[in-house]
């Protein structure tokens, strides 16, 4: 089985990230730990934060900034998506 990878990402207001993935999970991951490394630091700056894209296997921002697509998927938790069950 092949690892899954970021197929969409979109920025959120709380520093986190709701990523899509190849095999159709969502998963929301946390950037704000990272902001203790000097390289993710400036990512405190909203207007940075949200220049996120995908980029090759992972995912990027304008700045060089990445993290590893295993990273990106065991690290981030499962969003739940909406309920159209009436139970």
């Amino acid at each position: 089985m092949s690892r899954p990878r970021a197929v969409n990402v979109v920025p959120q207001a709380d520093y986190c990230l709701l990523i899509t993935f190849d095999n159709a999970e969502q998963r929301l991951f946390d950037v704000k730990p990272y902001f203790d490394f000097k390289p993710f630091a400036e990512l405190k700056n909203l207007a940075l934060f949200n220049t996120v894209k995908l980029g090759g296997l992972s995912i990027e921002w304008v700045h060089g900034q990445d993290i590893c697509p295993d990273e990106l998927y065991y690290s981030s938790l499962p969003y739940p998506k909406a309920s159209n069950d009436s139970k």
